[in-house]
């Protein structure tokens, strides 16, 4: 494969998803969408040349389409508080926070994208508690809807090295085709060793690399203002830990080139 794969980075973060699939050398993040202003200024640091836009409700295959972005990957972390056991889990449906996964289902249909990779709390395989696994039956539903095979799997920060367990589910999901192997697989990322990444809660290092929650010990009362402190805080922990999706996205890199 000579040109990389373009990413749409939908509920962006901080870019940890997008720092870990560049770090692959075979992927390009080629637009940003997160709502939140703290977030948006990490991403315009340390991407200044991508383009960012807010609402993931309103953008479309269309408005991308006008500005010249063509997508082959859709990443999404998509909001986790209608799921988690911390939350009332209230589930996906629509007019809850978690129901954002839809408009990843709706920008699948108007890009069909070669690759979707999502990730979310552990919860979204069992929830709820009077259906266990109607949420991701849900996930599943609604991706072969729309023509595409997916595969899971439970990978917690600790598999990469983190010093906290923090267990997400990631899907990684494609147009249906018979007799394709899996790309995840549990022997891929259990046991396995990444290269340390140098993170920095402050935005101080190089491009593509903003801090990712368990790098650091994160505190206020350092000197800076408690309200910035705070904002770092949430999102560093709203954020995926990085090594995770540049693993997946090795083996994407891997299976393209055995097509």
């Amino acid at each position: 494969m000579t040109e990389k794969l373009k990413v749409l980075d939908l509920f962006s973060g901080i870019g940890g998803f997008s720092l870990g699939l560049e770090r692959t050398g075979g992927f390009e993040t080629v637009a940003f969408c997160e709502i939140e202003p703290f977030p948006r200024k990490v991403l315009a640091k340390h991407w200044p040349e991508v383009p960012q836009y807010e609402d993931v409700t309103k953008l479309t295959g269309d408005i991308l389409k006008r500005d010249g972005i063509s997508v082959d990957v859709i990443t999404g972390g998509f909001p986790c508080q209608d799921i988690s056991c911390a939350g009332k889990q209230a589930g996906i449906k629509e007019g809850t926070r978690s129901g954002l996964w839809s408009e990843i289902v709706r920008l699948i249909g108007d890009l069909s994208p070669r690759y979707v990779i999502v990730e979310n709390v552990a919860a979204l395989l069992s929830g709820p508690s009077e259906q266990r696994g109607g949420w991701f039956g849900r996930i599943l539903g609604d991706l072969a809807e729309c023509g595409y095979d997916a595969e899971w799997e439970n990978i917690p920060a600790a598999a990469v090295g983190a010093p906290h367990r923090r267990e997400r589910v990631w899907v990684v999901a494609y147009p249906q085709r018979e007799g394709r192997e899996r790309l995840v697989t549990h022997d891929s990322f259990f046991g396995c060793e990444v290269e340390a990444y140098p993170f920095s809660c402050y935005g101080s290092v190089e491009r593509g690399r903003p801090m990712v929650s368990g790098s650091l010990p994160l505190r206020t009362g350092d000197g800076l203002p408690v309200a910035l402190d705070r904002l770092r805080i949430k999102a560093a922990g709203n954020a995926v830990v990085p090594q995770i999706p540049e693993l997946i996205g090795r083996a994407i890199l891997a299976a393209e080139e055995n097509t």
